[in-house]
């Protein structure tokens, strides 16, 4: 849980025991699925860890069993058996839970751009009704065959996700949404992109930024405040397209040549902000072997581990 929250016993509830929780993380090529069960708690996902992050996806949980209670700004949402709930790891949030088991959905925040983006009033929601019945029927139908799910089958399972959950969660947020979310999803759609298209442009700046949308530097700003910055999204997203050259074992580039080609202007730089992003080094990544592009198996180096913050921050990288 470390890389998403920081987690506390109730004030009732003594440490002697332990705090013992069971946890599987299922990485369906670009998509994790956590199935979790954990004693009462609370959670906070605080603003510091939120900036501090490069953790933004979309978070989609489903009890079992037990219920939640999670607050963003005075607003408290309360999930249970039967109930989808939606969030955005990149704002942050507090809650309490009672023992519970339960199954989460993390999808990176990227995955429905051709669709135009979840809309932002997703975060922070529960859904019920027959739509969200719909949802909860096929996650617990994927879950019962996790085990005979093979490598050629995660594509379709993928893009089937991506389907069910825009088709289930955008039409009962965008009841309540305004023509201002909306605006604001469609510059974020064109904002992406046309950052996605200029990762190797020295001339991807702010301004430039700024200028293709139209807006302010000001506007700007506010609109990647969630993800630390405009330029820090940037940054993001090209130490991730790194981390995909580098994995890719077609790709023959030096490390040096790799770091040039995404605007670094140093090796030892770019080595120092990758190492900070994903938790090993550039050559670290150069050891691994990319198994049909789902799976990562660590080298003989024990400092190469394939843990859940790593599968947090490469989320994505294989869309």
């Amino acid at each position: 849980m470390a890389p998403l929250l920081d987690v506390h016993l109730p004030d009732n509830a003594s440490a002697e025991g332990g705090f013992i929780v069971q946890q599987a993380v299922w990485n369906l090529g670009g998509v994790l699925l956590v199935q979790q069960s954990a004693p009462p708690f609370h959670y906070e996902r605080s603003w510091d860890k939120v900036r501090f992050s490069p953790i933004d996806h979309w978070q989609i949980t489903f009890l079992h069993s037990g219920h939640s209670w999670t607050g963003v700004e005075g607003n408290i949402v309360e999930n249970e058996p039967g109930t989808v709930e939606v969030r955005s790891l990149g704002q942050p949030f507090r809650g309490r839970a009672t023992a519970t088991d339960s199954v989460s959905l993390i999808i990176p925040i990227d995955h429905f751009a051709d669709r135009g983006g979840l809309p932002p009033a997703s975060s922070n929601v529960v859904l019920g009704g027959h739509r969200a019945k719909m949802l909860i029927d096929f996650v617990s139908s994927l879950e019962a065959s996790l085990h005979q799910l093979t490598n050629d089958e995660l594509p379709s399972t993928k893009d089937s996700f991506r389907e069910i959950i825009f088709d289930t969660i955008a039409p009962l947020v965008w009841q309540s949404g305004t023509n201002d979310q909306i605006s604001q999803i469609g510059l974020m759609t064109r904002a992406r992109r046309f950052i996605q298209s200029n990762l190797a442009s020295h001339d991807l700046t702010p301004d430039a930024l700024s200028k293709e949308l139209a807006i302010s530097r000001t506007r700007l700003y506010e609109m990647f405040e969630s993800s630390g910055g405009v330029l820090n999204y940037i940054r993001q997203q090209r130490l991730s397209a790194a981390h995909a050259m580098l994995i890719d074992i077609s790709d023959t580039r030096k490390i040096t040549d790799v770091a040039a080609a995404l605007g670094f202007d140093s090796a030892a730089n770019f080595s120092r902000a990758f190492t900070q992003q994903f938790g090993y080094s550039p050559s670290n990544v150069r050891k691994m072997s990319c198994m049909g592009g789902v799976h990562i198996q660590a080298s003989s180096d024990q400092s190469t581990k394939l843990t859940f913050e790593v599968l947090l921050r490469t989320l994505g990288l294989v869309l």
